[in-house]
């Protein structure tokens, strides 16, 4: 049976909203299949808007996975804006997909992914467009299978009434395996409902469904018990790892949007996982184990990526890219094979240990020597060793020195407030650190003409990381600590002047520590707040932090608990946490001693390079390390000349 397209209904709208040209689809490398052709069909989403979820690597590695399997479709939709909203609710126009607008109601599953909590809202907007019921338990069979994934997937409890499943840790085999487990029962028929392809589905170990997960709370309101309901359905759930990245070089194709986005450039990822222990990291610690795509296949990802693209810059993503063993010749090898061509390399920002002015200058070779990015993350020395990032201010100096002497002009530093242990002093030595990179900045380049931009994010406590159980500092606190170091910034006569101050105010960050660490009790807070109108969380100009507020006071009332109960308490070690029956391989005794080590303010080496610490990943998860060097250059790809050079 086919499915319409809701196109002819949504383009006469279209000329009454900003952007229409976002909600058109048809974007050189998307994919549309025959509907009637397919049987199991998925509709994926980044919960943002167009700008922000087209380019997320994670759902376009998904959308080409799934639509390389022959029977099986992927769509994709993204958040529209409040204007087409309004305007869709007024004419019953359903959320659709931009590939072929068809209805998200109609298909298998939809699949969102949470790179962060502040999505929250705009997937309950997209169900209730979609007509999907916003509660799992009121959905039928003729409704999708909604499952979540993404990072914000390690802690699904406070969605865990919105969700029908979730998936935890990389997504590319299990979504496959998913897939034919609905399959199979659409095949035979769909037995036993709804129930019963969940039921499979649970019984993989491999797929979180809250409903079969009893919460039991104590009278204190922290959580006694979190247990199955159903034979047969595990007491813990595992995640997935994807081995050998080479045997999954996607994207192949990536998308090339239509509109303008945040990022417009071609991304490979060259590694996945992070063993540097950076104690505030979530990514870090539910990535492991370090799994490193050989040159030879990153080579051959960029080459066919920028055929299939036409992109001019190419951006070499991990956590810490700088970190690959062969960083140096993979920087080297693309700036020679496309420097007819004037195609740029960049990574995300670069340990401060980890840069080299070679491997800078390898990178702006052929494209614009921009700013340099850093993050020292702490202000003081205690700091970094309480989070583990075992940077010091002599290595800092002694870096800016190397690139402002090589001739680079501005640097930004980042850093967090509100650590663990942290006080106004460890903060306000950021100021004094961003002082000694500008006088060093003067005295090498023998110029005034210099920058350096302090950024400043508000610390969030995050699941399966030795941050867990810390207090969060209150909003009121971030922002008076900021203040004090806005205001001995801006004091100073001398460098003042040459030193940018960009920050996030303490209230967001609040709000994502309620929703990062909370349990099922805060699912009826999100429901208020998405009901009062809120939408896009993640946007200074949409978020309300006072909505958020009273919708928890309200909301929370009925437990016993308030916002601070889940933000700024500090939590013990027997407490149960609303994650603990979900394993991301990390041992919850070595994060806890971790965790005493940061109050101890004792630094970790990085696994990778020293004997194993007994995080529990590699035989948790039957994985291991991954790293070369592979000892290969770039070949067989050969260094590209223009037709006057040959």
């Amino acid at each position: 049976m086919s499915v319409e397209s809701v196109f002819p209904q949504l383009e006469a709208l279209l000329p009454h909203v900003q952007k229409p040209i976002q909600y058109v689809g048809g974007e050189l490398n998307s994919t549309v299949k025959p509907w009637h052709e397919c049987d199991v069909r998925w509709a994926l989403m980044y919960p943002d808007a167009y700008e922000v979820g087209l380019p997320n690597q994670g759902v376009m590695i998904l959308y080409e996975v799934l639509n390389e399997r022959e029977g099986v479709l992927a769509e994709r939709t993204y958040s529209v804006w409040p204007d087409l909203e309004a305007l869709m609710r007024e004419h019953q126009v359903p959320q659709f997909t931009v590939d072929s607008h068809r209805p998200v109601k109609a298909f298998d599953v939809f699949g969102l992914s949470f790179s962060t909590e502040l999505g929250y809202t705009n997937m309950l907007t997209a169900l209730d467009l979609a007509g999907i019921p916003l509660e799992s338990k009121d959905r039928t069979l003729d409704d999708p299978i909604v499952l979540a994934g993404g990072h914000a997937a390690f802690n699904p409890e406070p969605i865990a009434d919105f969700i029908d499943a979730a998936i935890i840790g990389d997504g590319e085999q299990a979504v496959l395996d998913m897939t034919e487990i609905i399959r199979q029962w659409k095949a035979e028929g769909r037995p036993g409902g709804r129930e019963e392809v969940l039921l499979r589905l649970a019984k993989t170990g491999s797929v979180y469904i809250p409903a079969f997960y009893d919460v039991e709370y104590l009278p204190d309101g922290r959580i006694g018990r979190v247990v199955p309901n159903r034979s047969g359905v595990p007491w813990r759930v595992s995640k997935h790892t994807v081995m050998d990245l080479d045997e999954w070089p996607y994207p192949k194709q990536p998308l090339v949007p239509l509109a303008e986005t945040v990022h417009e450039r071609m991304s490979v990822e060259i590694f996945r996982g992070c063993t540097r222990g950076c104690r505030f990291c979530q990514a870090g610690m539910i990535t492991r184990p370090v799994r490193e795509r050989s040159i030879t296949g990153i080579g051959e990802m960029v080459e066919k990526g920028l055929k299939a693209t036409g992109f001019e810059e190419v951006g070499l993503l991990s956590l810490s890219s700088a970190d690959h063993t062969e960083i140096g010749d993979i920087a080297k090898g693309l700036a020679d094979r496309y420097e007819d061509d004037k195609i740029g390399l960049s990574l995300p920002s670069t340990r401060v240990d980890a840069f080299n002015v070679d491997l800078a200058n390898e990178l702006t070779r052929n494209g614009r020597r921009s700013g340099l990015t850093f993050a020292p993350e702490g202000g003081s020395e205690r700091m970094r060793k309480v989070i583990n990032k075992m940077v010091s201010e002599e290595d800092l100096i002694r870096t800016v020195a190397t690139a402002y002497g090589n001739g680079w002009r501005q640097v930004k530093l980042y850093f967090m407030c509100g650590l663990p242990t942290e006080t106004d002093d460890d903060v306000l030595q950021i100021a004094d650190m961003a002082m000694n990179v500008i006088q060093k900045g003067r005295e090498v380049s023998g110029s005034n003409d210099i920058r350096c931009t302090v950024s400043i994010g508000g610390f969030v406590p995050k699941p399966h990381t030795p941050f867990q159980w810390a207090p969060q500092l209150s909003a009121e606190e971030t922002d008076a600590r900021l203040a004090k170091l806005r205001d001995k910034i801006r004091g100073d006569k001398k460098y003042g002047r040459s030193i940018g101050f960009r920050y996030h105010d303490g209230k967001p960050g609040i709000v994502e520590g309620l929703l990062s660490r909370g349990d099922r009790r805060i699912g009826a807070v999100i429901r208020a707040v998405y009901e009062d109108g809120g939408r896009f969380d993640g946007w200074r100009e949409h978020f309300s932090y006072d909505r958020w507020m009273d919708c928890a006071d309200k909301a929370l009332a009925q437990y016993g608990v308030d916002v601070d109960w889940y933000t700024t308490r500090e939590r013990t070690y027997e407490e149960v946490l609303p994650w603990d029956h979900l394993d991301s391989g990390l041992d919850k005794d070595w994060l806890w001693e971790d965790w005493q080590d940061a109050l101890d303010e004792t630094e970790v080496d990085d696994c990778r390079w020293t004997p194993c610490f007994d995080c529990g990943v590699c035989p948790a998860m039957q994985t291991e390390i991954q790293v070369g060097p592979t000892g290969k250059k770039l070949l067989p790809l050969t260094v590209k000349k223009s037709p006057a050079t040959t």
